[in-house]
């Protein structure tokens, strides 16, 4: 058996940069729906602070692409749809039979865990309606729920999501955040619209798609991508194409993209910008840790009097490395950061380049930086971004 190949840290972390579309020619020609081809997967999340999180992804990748040309490349053309893998994430049309064993095993649950009251009838009543009248939300459906928590579902509401679960119905636009629904026969081209393919072949692609995402993984990393068991990696690893190598300071296994391999000794530019927390680079924290020595947690969750960064801090990437994080809002026409870490003073110009780049797309026209608690770098970032 032949022994690992030997990655350097530094080797390992461009690896991972490359991959996820962050250190040479951002794929322009493919535009935003390159990068989802790349990725495989863009996370979906409600918080909305410049933007929403699936609009942060690419625009950290390529720069001011137009927000409305981002909805637009995402929902129009059936290129993409939603469903289940890392998290509720929007996926390439291409991976729809791939996701057959997530859609099986569901199926064979039997139930989400909102419980129908009476399944059949639920059922049968949206589909019919969806056939009648083409793409509908679940308001549309007649399934809003007034006045209750948003977890308090209405029959209609969970019989559709039921449906989605399961592949009879499929998300393929979101419109004013809201799903839209339809036939996942009218929605799903034809060539793809299959779920003839095996749980093995199904998890020995998003294995293989994951390790290209992420150009070299351990175990853990390729189960966490979209989100299968470790034992279901095992399985498959060794069909993946996937090469064993050894990185240094690792400790576990791991495997790389061949192709990731092949474009070691390439240079090219590396992307500053300002990151969300759910963006595929640094969303398992552990792999974050592991490859930039850099901890980040999500704190809007966490009550403000405990929080440390802020409420959406986004880690600031320069130069391949994380030196830092803002905490954005907006105020009229003005990006705020309301709270601010740097590394160093070397990260003050790269945070500013950001702050002012994030503000012109989002049309802000000015930056003011509330908190950062050196005073020397306060004032340095305060005059970089005036």
């Amino acid at each position: 058996m032949n022994k690992p190949a030997p990655l350097s840290a530094d080797e390992a972390r461009r690896m991972a940069l490359r991959a996820q579309g962050f250190l040479g020619a951002p794929e322009r020609r493919g535009g935003v729906r390159g990068i989802l081809r790349r990725l495989g997967a863009v996370q979906l999340d409600t918080i909305s602070v410049l933007a929403r999180s699936h609009e942060l992804i690419p625009y950290a990748r390529l720069g001011a692409v137009g927000r409305s040309a981002v909805e637009t490349a995402y929902w129009t053309e059936n290129h993409a749809f939603e469903y289940w893998s890392h998290a509720a994430c929007i996926l390439p049309v291409e991976e729809w039979p791939h996701f057959a064993f997530r859609r099986r095993a569901r199926r064979a649950r039997g139930h989400r865990w909102h419980v129908l009251q009476d399944a059949e009838r639920s059922v049968a009543a949206v589909l019919d309606r969806l056939k009648a009248d083409g793409p509908l939300t679940s308001t549309e459906l007649g399934g809003a729920k007034n006045g209750g928590p948003w977890w308090d579902w209405s029959e209609t509401k969970i019989a559709v999501e039921w449906l989605l679960d399961t592949g009879d119905v499929v998300c393929a636009q979101r419109r004013g955040w809201k799903r839209v629904y339809d036939l996942a026969e009218r929605a799903v081209p034809d060539a793809l619209f299959h779920d003839d393919i095996d749980d093995a072949e199904c998890l020995r692609r998003l294995v293989a798609q994951a390790g290209a995402a992420m150009g070299v993984a351990t175990r853990a990393d390729l189960a966490d991508y979209h989100r299968v068991k470790g034992e279901q990696v095992d399985a498959v690893i060794a069909d993946t194409g996937l090469v064993p190598v050894e990185v240094e300071g690792w400790g576990k296994p791991a495997w790389a993209d061949p192709a990731a391999l092949a474009e070691l000794s390439r240079g090219g530019r590396h992307r500053t910008t300002l990151l969300s927390p759910f963006d595929s680079l640094i969303w398992d924290r552990p792999r974050t840790e592991r490859i930039f020595g850099f901890t980040h947690r999500l704190e809007a969750y966490v009550p403000k009097p405990q929080r440390i960064h802020g409420y959406f801090a986004m880690p600031l990437l320069t130069g391949g490395r994380l030196v830092g994080r803002a905490d954005p809002a907006r105020e009229g026409s003005t990006l705020i950061a309301r709270q601010v870490t740097l590394d160093s003073a070397r990260a003050v110009e790269p945070m500013a380049q950001a702050l002012r780049e994030a503000a012109e797309w989002v049309g802000c026209d000015s930056v003011r930086v509330e908190r950062l608690d050196d005073p020397a770098l306060a004032a340095a970032l305060r005059a970089a971004v005036a």
